[in-house]
């Protein structure tokens, strides 16, 4: 397969062609993760709301959702269940962002690699 821009050349090896969809994959990894990432830093707005509601209500037993269910459950025991989760999902958190800047590292090893080579003939860049 040849590659070109006017009057020059560069012939795309096997090895080029690995770059590129090691690439692709790890753009396509980077836009999972910012999604997940979202998603988790939602779950922990929402967790933290939950127990500041807590804080402010004056009964003893709350109706705390397992599952598809409503229990009604002691409310020292649901902070405790909240706290948990949050740190659950702040853990989750951290390693979603160390995997997001991992990826982002490598996309710029490959950028330099296939920039390197390609020049103007290669567009790894999102519109």
């Amino acid at each position: 397969m040849q590659q070109g821009t006017g009057g020059s050349e560069t012939e795309v090896t096997w090895e080029d062609q690995q770059n590129i969809n090691k690439f692709g994959r790890l753009n396509n990894r980077f836009h999972e993760l910012d999604d997940e990432i979202k998603v988790a830093k939602e779950a922990i707005d929402n967790l933290e709301d939950a127990s500041n509601e807590l804080i402010l209500t004056d009964e003893e037993v709350v109706r705390f959702q397992i599952g598809e269910v409503f229990a009604h459950v002691p409310k020292e025991e649901v902070e405790t269940r909240i706290e948990e989760m949050k740190e659950v999902n702040s853990k989750n958190l951290e390693k979603l962002e160390e995997e997001k800047e991992s990826v982002l590292a490598q996309m710029a090893e490959l950028k330099k690699i296939l920039y390197g080579k390609f020049k103007d003939s290669i567009n790894l860049e999102e519109d």
